[in-house]
């Protein structure tokens, strides 16, 4: 946990979680944060649930900007690849996920398997020629591609995403909306 403040939270049949409230600083700037710490079994038919679940804790902190769809189709890869290849789709290992939600908007998603890793780098590109027919393949870049930043820890068994916040675009549609209508006003009078 962060130095934050503990929040009971009713019961989950997705697996054990936690979350906290924090006031601690991030980078140069100093946000409050809610953060949710959940596990989920190592299944396929575990992610959708899981996902939807974890949406619905973001949008609570996230003004709906339609870049909600990159942060949903990120995390959807990201457990996809920590059950499929990192956890090998064995069932008895788990997938644990940190997400933090800064008030300003800022999403930040951590997923680590119980694999041994791989090496990011090594990872060919699916937009060269020679795989574009490959069915699969994608996920790293569709991460990478969703969302603002994308790295890899521990040899690859962590992934960490972020989404910028989307506060300055609210606020900057607010303002367009107002001008819109001031405009509007003026026209009539």
């Amino acid at each position: 946990m962060s130095n934050g403040t503990e929040i009971p939270n009713g019961g989950c049949s997705h697996g054990s979680h936690s979350i906290s409230l924090s006031l601690l600083p991030r980078t140069a700037h100093f946000f409050p944060f809610i953060e949710l710490r959940q596990s989920l079994p190592s299944k396929v038919a575990a992610i959708s649930p899981f996902v939807e679940q974890l949406m619905r804790f973001i949008l609570k902190f996230r003004s709906a900007d339609e870049t909600e769809s990159d942060i949903e189709m990120a995390l959807y890869e990201a457990l996809a690849n920590a059950v499929i290849h990192g956890n090998g789709d064995n069932s008895g290992k788990r997938v644990y996920v940190t997400c933090r939600c800064y008030m300003d908007g800022e999403v930040s998603i951590t997923v680590r398997d119980e694999g041994k890793g791989f090496d990011s780098n090594t990872v060919a590109d699916p937009t060269f020629r020679e795989n574009l027919l490959f069915t699969h393949g994608r996920g790293i870049y569709l991460m990478k591609a969703l969302m603002d930043e994308v790295f890899f820890e521990e040899n690859g068994a962590v992934v960490r995403m972020r989404k910028n916040s989307n506060s300055c675009a609210s606020s900057q549609e607010n303002q367009d909306d107002n001008h819109s209508h001031n405009q509007h006003l003026r026209h009539r009078g």
